[in-house]
């Protein structure tokens, strides 16, 4: 379904010039993204095993990001870049977590939305990134990955919507919108995902 949520905040230009002048440093950070993005699904998983009508989504979407990060990883590699030994704490997702209310249930809704936020965010980002490319190589890649992601912050909406009101869903996806928007124009600008 559709829900009409959207990022309040656009990213920043500065953040984009960022990316290009540093852009092995944006691939290194979107592999970890998407690596990520897979630990996050298969996290929730494990988190809520009884949870059975969201299991099989989200197992398809940790299996779908493994597969981008199999293909950013490919693309780091033949530019000869490895990860980093240590795995950088992402300021903007640390701090949309801590907003998680405490109590299960409550806590299953806010890191679907964050879920969903994260997807919305990216996607803008990707359409950024794929806009401002000169490789033509690159530029394609972007843009079928910016096409395959574009689904992924509804199925986090549609998995709330499983044990939640809608209406109660997009008033608290709203207030973290809001947030959201002001974190992004706020956070320092890096050649990073998020």
């Amino acid at each position: 379904m559709k829900y009409n949520l959207e990022i309040l905040a656009p990213s920043p230009d500065a953040w984009i010039q960022t990316v290009m002048d540093n852009f092995n440093d944006f691939l290194i950070d979107h592999a970890e993204g998407e690596r990520k993005a897979s630990a996050f699904a298969l996290g929730l998983v494990a988190k809520y095993p009884t949870f059975t009508k969201m299991i099989p989504a989200l197992i398809d979407m940790g299996v779908e990001e493994l597969e981008h990060f199999q293909q950013v990883y490919g693309l780091m590699h033949e530019r000869g870049l490895q990860l980093p030994q240590k795995i950088r704490k992402d300021e903007y997702i640390v701090e949309l977590t801590q907003q998680c209310r405490h109590g299960r249930m409550d806590r299953l809704m806010d890191r679907l939305i964050i879920g969903s936020m994260v997807e919305i965010r990216a996607l803008e980002r990707f359409k950024l990134v794929a806009d401002h490319l000169e490789d033509p190589e690159l530029r394609r890649f972007y843009k079928k990955l910016w096409a395959s992601e574009v689904k992924h912050g509804s199925i986090y909406i549609d998995l709330a919507a499983e044990y939640f009101p809608l209406d109660t869903i997009l008033k608290r996806a709203q207030w973290f919108f809001e947030y959201e928007a002001e974190l992004i124009r706020r956070i320092p600008v890096r050649a990073a995902l998020h």
